[in-house]
């Protein structure tokens, strides 16, 4: 496996750690304060954050790669300086994370750091960077809620959302705009018409690349649509990612049911959803994490 065929996810340091504490001293403080408290601390190990579990399953996936080629590779983009982010990367040391490559910048949002590192998929805590970078054409994601058991302890189970996250939000805007029968109709006639690529389609085809590696049974990743979307607009669903070549494991077409549920039962270990009330839900069972894209993210 080449480098340009890896995947690669960045993660903040908020995401990876719980810095909630410091992140308080900054709000009240500023940064001044906050960065004495980092250095005060810094042999201080800090606990798992909201992406920590996630983390741990992206890199368990290297135990099936060469050593000196993995997988996946972790990069960790920080708003601290190299000065006060000592104590994540001894945190980093102490939970046994293989985690090497970073970028702190010292309050500036790390998100212009995406491409040069050639991240597939960003994760933060701090919607704003989450918005820039989306907004810049790369998949990234608000981390809302953690859930750590995991039903599948030796295989990554990621679950997607449709619309404005795999697809472009182009139907989705009919939908908002002129109702569900108007929806309805233009998926229908559609139906042959390949969706555009939302800001997850390249993510989604870098997964689907490690899964070919590996026969569909013993894959240490499995995926899921988990959309509103019911038929007869699940045709142009299947011809979209069919016209893409790429494989989703399981699609659960629910018609505007709940997804959280569903989600349990596919065994979640993040789920991926442009709209805020359903990560919320979804929280409540698995990991959620927020894309801030797309029209229903306008007003």
């Amino acid at each position: 496996m080449t480098n340009q065929q890896k995947l690669v996810v960045a993660v903040s340091s908020r995401a990876l750690f719980d810095l909630d504490e410091s992140h308080r001293i900054f709000e009240a403080e500023g940064k001044e304060a906050f960065c004495q408290y980092q250095i005060e601390h810094e042999d201080e190990v800090l606990e798992p954050g909201l992406g920590f579990s996630l983390v741990k399953k992206f890199l368990a996936i290297n135990n099936e790669s060469p050593e000196d080629d993995p997988f996946v590779e972790i990069i960790l983009l920080s708003q601290n300086s190299a000065d006060t982010g000592l104590r994540i990367f001894n945190s980093i040391a102490h939970h046994g994370l293989n985690i090497s490559r970073a970028a702190f910048t010292s309050g500036m949002s790390p998100y212009g750091y995406i491409p040069a590192f050639g991240a597939h998929l960003f994760l933060s805590a701090n919607t704003d960077d989450v918005v820039k970078a989306l907004d810049a054409g790369y998949a990234a994601a608000t981390i809302l809620s953690s859930c750590t058991a995991s039903q599948y302890p030796d295989q990554l189970r990621i679950a997607f959302d449709g619309d404005a996250v795999l697809f472009s939000d182009e139907s989705e805007r009919i939908f908002q705009q002129k109702g569900l029968d108007a929806f309805t109709d233009n998926e229908r006639n559609s139906a042959k018409i390949p969706l555009t690529g939302g800001p997850f389609k390249d993510f989604l085809q870098a997964l689907h690349y490690i899964q070919k590696t590996f026969g569909e049974e013993s894959s240490p990743i499995r995926t899921a649509l988990v959309t509103a979307r019911a038929a007869p607009a699940h045709e142009r669903v299947v011809r979209t990612l069919r016209d893409w070549d790429i494989r989703i494991d399981e699609a659960l077409f629910l018609g505007g049911m709940a997804k959280g549920e569903f989600l349990n039962a596919f065994g979640a270990d993040i789920f991926f959803d442009d709209q805020k009330g359903h990560c919320i839900s979804a929280g409540q069972h698995v990991t959620a994490a927020h894309v801030p894209h797309g029209i229903a993210n306008e007003f």
